[in-house]
């Protein structure tokens, strides 16, 4: 049995990532901690929160944005942290604060005139579960508790968040866009 849960996994990773085409993809959203960041919590002595984020990740943005391809952050949290990196991304749509992630996606769907299957999405917990359940292509980083690692047709990527799994799940999207 573990033999066969290795050859899933590599098939998963080698041949039918090849296959796929996802030039239908109009909207790219993503979660902050765990995914942009690396989950951690850091606080200075005066009691500033701190995020680490990977500059690869953002040069992923760029790429897809060079596509015409929309760009969003939805998270639960709410800091100025993530709006200065929204700005200096220059992403299309910034949701802090979002309890339900689902509910705030098919407003977008309305909003872009498109439909979840046109949604690529990364997320790493919980609260991102039923939004990377039901849209176009998931994607979750290595560190990601494993119910949403179990997710079907999920993309379990090499990278953790904050060390470049936007960016391995971007290069996954643009592999086969052009």
């Amino acid at each position: 049995p573990e033999d066969w849960i290795i050859c899933e996994a590599l098939m998963k990773k080698h041949i039918l990532r090849k296959n796929n085409n996802y030039k239908h993809i109009k909207l790219f959203l993503t979660d902050v901690d765990g995914v942009l960041t690396d989950a951690g919590m850091y606080y200075s002595e005066n009691g500033d929160e701190l995020k680490r984020f990977n500059t690869h990740d953002g040069m992923g943005i760029y790429q897809l944005r060079s596509k015409g391809i929309k760009t969003g952050i939805i998270t639960s949290e709410n800091t100025k942290i993530v709006e200065k990196r929204f700005i200096k991304l220059k992403m299309d749509y910034l949701f802090q604060g979002v309890l339900n992630k689902m509910d705030l996606i098919n407003e977008l769907c309305k909003k872009e005139n498109i439909n979840l299957n046109e949604i690529a999405y990364i997320g790493d917990d919980i609260n991102d579960f039923e939004a990377l359940s039901n849209i176009g292509v998931a994607a979750c980083p290595f560190n990601a508790v494993e119910k949403v690692k179990n997710i079907p047709n999920i993309i379990n990527l090499s990278r953790s968040g904050g060390d470049g799994a936007v960016r391995e799940f971007i290069e996954i999207l643009l592999e086969n866009y052009t």
